[in-house]
């Protein structure tokens, strides 16, 4: 067994937030073991699965690349940069100066409140992590019993079980990274 990742940038998954959408998955897996009449179109999380489906597990993408199909979303770089404008001007100077204006508060905040409760928090993180990972780990055996007993059911009842599979393998790996599991 390897070591637990303690560094956040080196982290798949870097806060608790960022294992809902492990847990969604987790509860879709849930449904389609409880309702065999279910089927990819079915699913709340469709275009992951059917992205799982195409990238296939033994693929280099990450739990969170099969999930959000790559889509980022944020301010433009156009609205960063006139905001630190605007903020700098306040105390005479440029956007190098907005982001000390902007950023003085938050550094102030930040170092009060990750002094106080990072080890607690690191701890939950784990601790979130370990309780994620087996319950994904239990899906995972499910679906693929499934797989093997439900040989003559149609072709998109297994490919809604291979895409969740999919999915669940890449959590698992990259849960298994964070936990240093081997």
């Amino acid at each position: 067994m390897g070591e637990y990742i303690t560094k956040k940038e080196d982290m798949k998954f870097q806060s608790q937030e960022a294992l809902v959408p492990v847990q969604n998955v987790i509860d879709e897996a849930g449904k389609v073991l409880n309702d065999p009449s279910l089927r990819v179109e079915d699913s709340a999380i469709s275009g992951a699965i059917t992205g799982a489906l195409g990238a296939g597990a033994g693929g280099a993408l990450g739990f969170a690349g099969l999930y959000f199909g790559g889509t980022v979303t944020g301010l433009s770089a156009a609205g960063i940069t006139s905001g630190l404008a605007a903020a700098g001007g306040l105390i005479g100077g440029g956007m190098a100066a907005g982001l000390a204006v902007a950023a003085a508060p938050a550094v102030i905040l930040g170092i009060l409140g990750a002094a106080i409760g990072a080890a607690s928090e690191e701890e939950k993180l784990r601790e979130a992590k370990e309780l994620v990972y087996q319950n994904a780990l239990k899906k995972q055996t499910a679906i693929l019993e499934a797989l093997v007993f439900e040989t003559e059911t149609d072709k998109k009842r297994i490919e809604y079980l291979n895409g969740l599979n999919n999915l669940l393998s890449a959590a698992i790996k990259d849960l298994e990274h964070d936990l240093g599991v081997a």
